[in-house]
């Protein structure tokens, strides 16, 4: 089965998904540019090409293997929307500082503002739900299994990092 085969709604999720990421990564793409020329270093460049072989893999995956129902779960669906919002009012918050690498330097503020009041790494919590909660969705739930425990390794290696970076910074933002 085909995403082409899929009900009307599980298309519309999988589009909206990979729409949705490839505009994060031109919007975050300008962010590093930018940052890059205000005086911000990268930090644990090693790891980056991971994750695009990470994410990039979830996607193909649910699109070669998922076998979504006829009619969604109400439950995972409105579970997935709520994350959106959650997605929206993270990058709201952040704004100019996100990039989907680790751009830092001393002079950039750290961000204290909308759920970075409440969580270190708001994206990231995001992203772990986004990770398992679209191929379940989607009648995938060995690859929400596989790619949850992927992501979290990468995630472990990443905070580790970013953690690091972090502490130079000031505290306003």
């Amino acid at each position: 089965m085909t995403p082409l085969d899929w009900p009307l709604w599980a298309q519309i999720v999988l589009a909206y998904v990979v729409v949705q990421r490839l505009a994060e990564l031109a919007y975050a793409n300008a962010n590093t540019r930018r940052l890059l020329s205000e005086g911000g270093r990268e930090h644990g460049r090693d790891h980056y090409p991971l994750f695009i072989v990470l994410h990039s893999g979830w996607l193909i995956s649910i699109a070669l293997f998922a076998v979504p129902s006829a009619q969604p779960d109400l439950i995972l669906l409105n579970a997935f929307i709520a994350s959106q919002t959650f997605r929206f009012w993270t990058l709201a918050s952040i704004g100019r500082w996100w990039t989907t690498r680790i751009i830092s330097a001393p002079h950039f503020p750290r961000v204290k503002k909308g759920p970075y009041r409440y969580i270190k790494h708001p994206n990231y919590a995001l992203v772990v739900v986004e990770i398992a909660l679209l191929p379940l969705l989607l009648g995938a739930p060995a690859m929400a299994i596989t790619f949850s425990i992927l992501n979290a390794a990468l995630l472990w290696w990443r905070i580790r990092i970013e953690e690091a970076v972090l502490s130079e910074r000031q505290s306003d933002g």
